[in-house]
């Protein structure tokens, strides 16, 4: 008996976990930064969070003087105004801590900007072009050209597609074609718009990347996914009258997958995703797939291995 309640216990707290980790996308009433899928995207959330160490003392301090300036200076309470000009100590004061505060929030930042334009050496490079409005991507040194556009999925085109879950392929965000990529694999991003576009942008959050896509410019940055998954983002600079319908889909799988995808998907792109989508137990991201699968195998052979010396069956 304990047994099996250690086991529901640890098969709850590990689906809870695995929720929590699949913040692939926009939610409802979401007030945190997405849940981070790279490196870089863990060092922004450390960061944001840390800042609010700065944030909201300062504010609250603000606050507190303006309540104390309006109740004990006000014309009632004090009909004389003061003549005081200069206090060397509170001058002082003003100037210093800005400067502290300063320097306290610029050197993480510079770190953090350092490793996000230094290029570590890419086990892939893909090169995405922008246009209205719609994506391009391109694999570069595959051993056949791979290379096809990223479209809004309509609703019409979702059973062809294998995307009717809304709740994995959402309205406005699934696209067509999604970008595919191994998982634990530097991938170097080469960005850029059509010659005669307009500038986009090509941003996509739980990876900490947003980055201009300019007509005549190739732009570069880097990720690297830690989590398997279907991760959503769009165009962030506005382009036009269907700006909003240009979202950018990123699909995170193993290494085999991918190889299997990349080669069939140079002579049949469809049917390769096809057989991507078909080679896991539900869509990247949703609860049945193998990260929750794994976390529930991890809690069954954490309960095999519990002593249950002391303790009534």
């Amino acid at each position: 008996m304990t047994k099996r309640v250690y086991a529901l216990m640890t098969s709850i707290i590990c689906l809870l976990y695995a929720s929590a980790g699949l913040a692939d996308q926009p939610r409802p009433w979401e007030t945190d930064l997405q849940a981070a899928a790279t490196p870089i995207m863990h060092q922004i959330r450390w960061f944001e969070h840390y800042t609010l160490w700065f944030i909201v003392p300062v504010t609250l301090f603000v606050l507190a003087l303006l309540v104390i300036v309006v109740v004990r200076f006000r014309a009632s309470a004090n009909p004389v105004a003061s003549r005081v000009s200069h206090n060397s100590a509170i001058e002082i004061g003003w100037t210093l801590a800005p400067i502290v505060i300063l320097f306290a929030i610029a050197l993480p930042s510079f770190n953090l900007l350092n490793n996000q334009l230094e290029m570590p050496k890419a086990d892939l490079t893909l090169k995405a072009t922008a246009t209205q409005w719609q994506w391009n991507y391109e694999y570069e040194g595959a051993a056949q050209p791979v290379a096809f556009d990223s479209y809004l999925l309509k609703d019409a085109d979702r059973a062809a597609a294998g995307k009717e879950d809304r709740s994995a392929y959402p309205r406005l965000l699934a696209v067509d074609n999604e970008m595919v990529v191994p998982i634990d694999k530097t991938v170097r991003l080469l960005v850029t718009a059509a010659p005669t576009d307009v500038i986009h942008a090509f941003a996509m959050p739980a990876f900490g990347i947003k980055i201009d896509a300019v007509p005549g410019r190739l732009n570069e940055t880097w990720f690297k996914a830690e989590r398997e998954g279907l991760y959503y983002g769009q165009c962030s600079e506005l382009c036009g009258k269907d700006h909003a319908f240009m979202p950018i889909a990123i699909r995170v799988v193993p290494e085999d997958k991918y190889r299997t995808w990349l080669a069939q998907a140079a002579t049949d792109l469809p049917g390769a995703y096809k057989t991507l989508i078909a080679s896991s137990s539900g869509p990247p991201g949703s609860p049945g797939h193998s990260d929750a699968r794994g976390k529930v195998a991890l809690a069954a052979t954490m309960t095999e291995s519990m002593p249950t010396t002391g303790l009534a069956e």
